[in-house]
């Protein structure tokens, strides 16, 4: 899916944290995402600016101050981005980067993001407001894959078959050996390992609510979070990175503290298709059916873990 981000450059340093959460996406082919830097020296600025407006898919608009004060930014992107959008031919996602007076402009009718429309700038780990924007994301790709298919109306003789366009996604059929298996077990450890980290700082803030995140070792971690809202509600939790044949699975868990890695209440294990590796999670839990990256099942699990505490997530 192709993506344009609208923003300020005031906002330029924001900008290039999102970039960096965004590399995931775009390492898997799943976003090719464009900004005005882009545009080559000597190139027709805004000819190649409408230009890229009136070809994507997906509008991600940096909202603040300065955005909402820039005629170019709202009268000349996001004004068209909307037209698009209400025509369906487009999605515009607001991203509140800085608090401002967003919910009087044209974008108050959209759902925004981070969470709630909370701006990044107010969040007390900023990179857990980046990875809630990555999930939803990944939420509408999921929901919107974009394919390239020529129009019913179209007569394929008119169409150039010389360039492939730049939307194109190859998908190349892999064989996944136990290095590649490996490697990617470590990888979701540490994604899942990360979530958590940052989710608890995150939970930590608000009130009647207190987390605590422990590393035990390389390959285990524990958290435990307490509601004083629910007489001292406690929850505890131990997730471990399996290695050896006899480890419950690939990444395994335990509602209890500090527990042994010889128990497990949960797990998750790699599945591979003909083109990628997943997880899937254990029997008898809410996500035993998805095949889930790393990402989505740190958050599976954190809405779990939340329920245990008498918490719920949105």
């Amino acid at each position: 899916m192709k993506a344009f981000i609208s923003y300020s450059h005031r906002d330029s340093e924001a900008l290039k944290r999102f970039h960096v959460h965004l590399a995931s996406l775009k390492r898997e082919g799943r976003i090719e995402a464009w900004y005005d830097r882009d545009i080559l020296a000597g190139d027709d600025l805004h000819a190649e600016i409408k230009e890229q407006i009136e070809e994507s898919d997906l509008f991600l608009l940096m909202v603040s101050p300065d955005f909402l004060a820039s005629d170019y930014c709202v009268e000349t992107e996001m004004s068209r981005a909307l037209e698009r959008h209400e025509v369906r031919e487009a999605r515009v996602v607001p991203i509140i980067i800085e608090p401002c007076d967003w919910t009087t402009s044209r974008l108050r009718d959209l759902k925004a993001v981070p969470l709630d429309g909370k701006p990044v700038s107010e969040w007390t780990n900023q990179n857990t407001a980046y990875l809630n924007i990555i999930q939803e994301l990944r939420r509408i790709l999921d929901k919107e894959p974009h394919a390239v298919a020529l129009d019913a109306a179209v007569d394929v003789d008119d169409v150039d078959r010389k360039a492939p366009t730049a939307e194109r996604r190859y998908r190349v059929k892999k064989d996944f050996d136990d290095i590649d298996r490996a490697e990617f077990r470590e990888e979701a450890f540490n994604a899942i390992r990360s979530y958590f980290k940052n989710a608890i700082e995150e939970l930590s803030a608000v009130d009647g609510l207190r987390g605590r995140f422990a590393d035990y070792s390389d390959t285990s971690f524990g958290c435990v979070i307490v509601n004083s809202s629910l007489g001292h509600g406690t929850a505890h939790l131990t997730v471990h990175g399996g290695r050896g044949k006899h480890s419950f699975g690939d990444v395994y868990y335990s509602f209890s503290e500090d527990a042994s890695d010889n128990t497990a209440n949960g797990w998750f294990n790699i599945e591979a298709d003909e083109y990628e590796l997943q997880l899937k999670g254990s029997m008898g839990f809410s996500h035993e059916e998805r095949r889930m990256n790393p990402e989505c099942a740190a958050e599976a699990l954190w809405v779990e873990f939340l329920g245990q505490a008498g918490v719920s997530y949105e």
